[in-house]
């Protein structure tokens, strides 16, 4: 029911922008999040979303780099990443919840995309 894409390769200092596209139901009124996992180590918090796009939140190690977004219209959802640095270097998850509010915890979530790749080199 989601579909995350726009992982790639890049070198630091570079940028990438990540979508998330619903399919099959509408996610128009559930925060949504972004997650990450590097080899070795436990899915880590990003950012998240309330339902309307105003309300955001992220993690403090992409504050200021990273920007997510949504459009209601579309069914999708973003997240920008600037200044990218070899520890960003994961598989990037995106997710919703049943509620309508931001939410930092992967296991209040209850739908996944599939991840997508981004690999940052130095």
């Amino acid at each position: 029911q989601l579909q995350a894409c726009g992982g790639g390769a890049v070198q630091a200092g570079g940028s990438l922008r990540l979508s998330c596209a619903a399919s099959g139901r509408t996610f128009s009124n559930n925060g949504m999040g972004w997650f990450r996992q590097a080899p070795g180590k436990e899915r880590e918090f990003v950012a998240s979303i309330g339902w309307s796009g105003e309300r955001v939140y992220y993690a403090d190690s992409v504050k200021g780099r990273f920007t997510i977004s949504r459009d209601i219209r579309k069914g999708t959802l973003y997240l920008q990443m600037n200044d990218l640095q070899p520890e960003d270097t994961a598989v990037y998850y995106c997710a919703a919840h049943r509620r309508s509010h931001t939410l930092t915890h992967a296991a209040g979530y209850d739908y996944w995309g599939q991840g997508t790749q981004v690999t940052v080199s130095s």
